[in-house]
């Protein structure tokens, strides 16, 4: 059975691969692990799928002369990593051999299997090559990471992406020239592939056998935009609810509301939603950033986001995808003012350090039996027993008189209370 073309078309050597140039120039770290007179330097290959992790570890195994050893965190254990080093270190002591020991996808191995990896990694009986699509910050041990270089890899930009389809169609050991690509496919196969280098020649494989089967034996045929639209639909988008991506997008959803681009902000909401993330998620985040980044500004922002999250819990996407919208929308849009969180913060802050004081004796409760002779409520103005409905009164405790949180902004509505205080700060003397 012949292999995928994303296999056969593999580089042999670190000089074959595409991309990732930032990490294979002359001199870099993965230049000299190639080297067969390095050491045994570990790395950590950090980076999304098909943007070239494996690819690298065999190259880099290859281009050295070390024996290679690939295992997959998800199916390995310690029985095996330990089976590894053994033979590692019989290799390198009886016949001078060094072994590069490639883990693929690193961050499903437990705390007790990643510390297994430790005496071979210090000792230098492997050369590790660990994958991950994850944060190793999070995902990988501090002693393991602290004894690795950790390399980040990026997704393979559209020219990288053209250089290997072209590369795929023309060689012996890809589609040997047996098809035609017309450039609009190519840039159909491109934006599908979305920097991943195994989508793009799988997808390049599956139109190519769709192509070769409909063809007549005498011509060449050939693969148009329209036959790549019907073998994949849409682009895969990477997105991992659990991971970088959750926060990444939902990071970049946020501030491109608070920055009040409301087309930026759209992009990011339906990246989250043809993701299949919680909708109710996204809802809750609106609510929040209605509060803290806009508040007093348009008091209607939180009324509009908390509508939206009640309309997402009733009637849940495709159509959750409307009111999550134009909630989004009309914050981006919205005045901007963070008063309201500094304000209630900063009264925080002052209670956490025991600047509370005691309550002032006029505003206590008077109502129980026994609390006018102890004096509470004495000397209480009812503020509405004046015309304009506030009179000179001392609130805050003594320890804090004169303190202000809240000093609004002049953006919107904010910019009205902003004025409404300054009189009543007026009648008041404060």
């Amino acid at each position: 059975m012949q292999q995928p073309l994303a296999v056969r078309m593999r580089p042999r050597t670190l000089d074959e691969v595409v991309g990732q140039q930032h990490l294979l120039h002359p001199g870099s770290p993965l230049r000299q692990l190639a080297a067969e007179e390095s050491g045994a330097v570990s790395v950590i290959l950090w980076g999304p799928p098909g943007v070239g992790k494996t690819t690298i570890a065999q190259a880099l195994a290859q281009s050295s002369g070390r024996r290679f050893v690939e295992l997959s965190a998800v199916t390995a254990g310690i029985k095996d990593v330990r089976a590894v080093m053994d033979k590692a270190l019989n290799d390198r002591d009886l016949y001078g051999v060094q072994t590069v020991l490639f883990l693929d996808e690193i961050h499903r191995f437990s705390k007790a299997q990643q510390d297994a990896l430790l005496p071979g990694v210090e000792n230098g009986w492997v050369t590790l090559v660990a994958a991950t699509t994850e944060n190793p910050s999070f995902s990988v041990i501090s002693p393991l990471l602290s004894r690795s270089l950790l390399l980040t890899l990026q997704p393979l930009t559209d020219a990288d992406l053209q250089q290997l389809v072209t590369r795929a169609i023309a060689a012996p050991q890809g589609l040997n020239a047996s098809v035609e690509l017309t450039p609009e496919a190519l840039q159909a196969i491109i934006q599908l592939a979305s920097g991943d280098a195994r989508r793009a020649l799988t997808t390049l494989e599956a139109v190519a056998a769709t192509a070769l089967t409909a063809a007549d034996q005498n011509d060449t045929p050939e693969i148009t935009a329209e036959l790549v639209s019907q073998a994949v639909d849409r682009a895969i988008l990477r997105y991992d609810k659990n991971g970088d991506q959750h926060y990444d997008v939902i990071s970049a959803f946020i501030k491109s509301i608070r920055g009040s681009n409301p087309d930026a902000a759209l992009h990011y909401l339906a990246r989250m939603i043809e993701a299949g993330e919680d909708p109710r998620f996204i809802a809750r985040r609106l609510m929040v950033h209605a509060a803290e980044d806009i508040g007093l500004a348009d008091p209607q922002a939180l009324v509009i986001a908390t509508a939206a999250a009640q309309a997402t819990q009733l009637i849940g996407l495709p159509e959750a995808r409307i009111p999550l919208a134009e909630a989004t929308i009309y914050l981006a849009t919205a005045p901007k003012s963070n008063a309201v969180i500094t304000a209630i913060d900063a009264a925080i802050a002052d209670v956490k350090t025991g600047r509370g004081g005691v309550v002032p004796p006029h505003l206590r409760d008077a109502h129980y039996p026994g609390a006018k002779a102890l004096g509470h409520g004495k000397g209480y103005k009812y503020p509405h027993s004046d015309a304009r409905g506030v009179l000179k009164q001392q609130y805050l405790p003594e320890t804090l008189r004169g303190k202000r949180y809240y000093n609004p902004s002049a953006h919107g509505f904010e910019g009205q209370i902003g004025a409404n205080l300054d009189a009543i700060r007026e009648i008041t003397g404060e």
